[in-house]
């Protein structure tokens, strides 16, 4: 049996419809059933903020306070993971007038310096609905959703990549300045190439590596089609050749000698923030773009379990899986091939949706809850 990381209790508060809720999982698959706007998605997205980054919505800090409170909130969860049972805590205070607030994360009471410390008890991928239009959308939305699937992986890359986007923006802003310092210049520009490609090497090791694994399962019976990925970007591609060392040097170049050039554009016109996700339909042969709705999100749902079974691979244990309204996805058919799928792999899921037989596929013994506006009552 492959080891799982497993919530057992789950507690909010003030936590955006939730003034205090207390859930019992007992380490179960949980079905969350209720109207739309019942407050289903807010448990999955609390849950979502036992890792680190902004959780499955991106939200901000303040945004998922509760409207009622006074601006704190909380999730606290009681889990049995890879180090064991654990209690792992993160919120923020209550504001002061004009205070930007700072979370706050602990495991087993004592503070830790932020939530990627959670990443050595459990791990949380996610499939939401904001995610069906990933394939049609921006090069932005893909490498969004590419940082997620590496940050389940490697816990620091959230880090990086905000470290990057800061050290891009400072120096936007210094190219805006007519009589710029040069050596400050220099300073920014072996900062962003030091971390571009910290950023980009990590995002192509994902990527091989689960390109690896969809290829090494291509023949199991999943349900689901096979995608067929790649990253496209600069900096990317000439680490396959070359040293990191040596695509720094020649990265560092470019920016200094694009310094007019992306001063006129406002912006940084080269580098991993312009990389883009490249994903096919193998069996059709076609861009993910170009391939029909239903085969498009089939084609989402087969590269989150193959994406599930490299971090249980890697890890060595299984991670929660959380699936929002997983019915709009998929038919019958293949709502019951991922449930399936996830049952082999021995992960926890939490799952949201309007009609319970949409969900006569999960497992026999998953915990049900009846959702209304503030409360999550359990029910089986």
């Amino acid at each position: 049996m492959i080891p799982h990381a497993r919530l057992l209790k789950l507690k909010l508060s003030n936590f955006r419809s939730y003034r205090q809720a207390a859930l019992d999982l007992e380490g179960r698959t949980a079905l969350f059933l209720g109207q739309n706007g019942a407050g289903k998605t807010n448990i999955l997205e609390a849950v979502s903020f036992l890792t680190p980054g902004r959780g499955l919505r991106r939200a901000t800090l303040e945004d998922v306070a509760a409207t009622e409170g006074d601006g704190s909130w909380a999730v606290a969860a009681e889990i049995d993971g890879a180090l064991g049972e654990a209690l792992l805590g993160t919120g923020i205070d209550a504001p002061a007038e004009g205070e930007t607030p700072s979370r706050r994360s602990r495991i087993d009471r004592e503070p830790v310096s932020s939530a990627t410390a959670f990443a050595e008890h459990l791990r949380v991928i996610w499939l939401i609905p904001e995610m069906d239009g990933l394939f049609l959308g921006a090069a932005g939305e893909r490498r969004r959703f590419l940082d997620r699937l590496v940050l389940a992986i490697d816990a620091e890359h959230a880090g990086r990549v905000s470290a990057l986007d800061r050290a891009l923006r400072s120096r936007n802003r210094l190219l805006e300045e007519p009589n710029f310092d040069r050596k400050w210049m220099d300073a920014i520009e072996h900062e962003v190439a030091e971390l571009a490609v910290a950023v980009a090497a990590a995002r192509a090791e994902t990527v091989q590596r689960l390109a690896a694994e969809i290829e090494a399962n291509r023949a199991s019976a999943t349900g689901f089609p096979t995608a067929q990925i790649a990253l496209d970007g600069e900096v990317e591609r000439a680490l396959q050749s070359e040293s990191a060392t040596e695509v720094e040097e020649r990265y560092r170049a470019r920016l200094f000698d694009n310094r007019r050039r992306d001063r006129a554009a406002g912006r940084t016109l080269e580098g991993p923030h312009r990389s883009d996700l490249i994903v096919r339909h193998a069996e059709k042969g076609i861009e993910a773009a170009r391939a029909s709705t239903g085969e498009r999100k089939a084609l989402l749902v087969g590269l989150i379990l193959s994406h599930a079974r490299l971090v249980t691979a890697m890890h060595g244990f299984a991670p929660i899986v959380l699936l929002d309204d997983v019915a709009a996805f998929l038919d019958a058919e293949r709502r019951a091939a991922l449930f399936a799928s996830l049952d082999t792999l021995g992960a926890q899921v939490l799952v949201t949706g309007v009609d319970e037989s949409a969900f006569e596929a999960l497992e026999k013994g998953a915990a049900r809850f009846r959702v209304s506006p503030g409360e999550a009552v359990r029910i089986a």
